[in-house]
């Protein structure tokens, strides 16, 4: 949807995840969209050279978000999020549902 303002596939997908989840990895993001990590990286490494997002390790994983200091983040992220309620609900609600740790076992479904 956003490809052509943003210049490819994965920086639209690297922005839409990071708007609706507010930080991620490169291995998360290419699960979520069921892409090659290879693109991903790229695109992370690239927007992080120019200003846009910062990253901090946290293990062996380093993690990104978008960088507060940049004049352009709060446009863009309502171009983002008005851009992820145009999608379809199942790639909504993915992106939006943030399960990181298992369900507790007496839990039910």
């Amino acid at each position: 949807m956003l490809e052509a303002i943003l210049g490819s596939t994965s920086a639209e997908r690297v922005l839409l995840f990071l708007c609706a989840r507010e930080s991620g990895y490169a291995a998360e993001i290419a699960r979520a969209f069921e892409t090659d990590l290879s693109p991903i990286q790229k695109q992370l490494e690239r927007m992080e050279r120019d200003g846009l997002l910062i990253s901090r390790t946290v293990g062996r994983t380093r993690v990104y978000e978008f960088n507060p200091r940049n004049p352009f983040v709060a446009e863009l992220q309502s171009l983002l999020n008005k851009a992820l309620d145009l999608y379809p609900e199942e790639i909504k609600n993915s992106l939006l549902l943030d399960r990181r740790r298992p369900r507790k076992k007496s839990k039910p479904l």
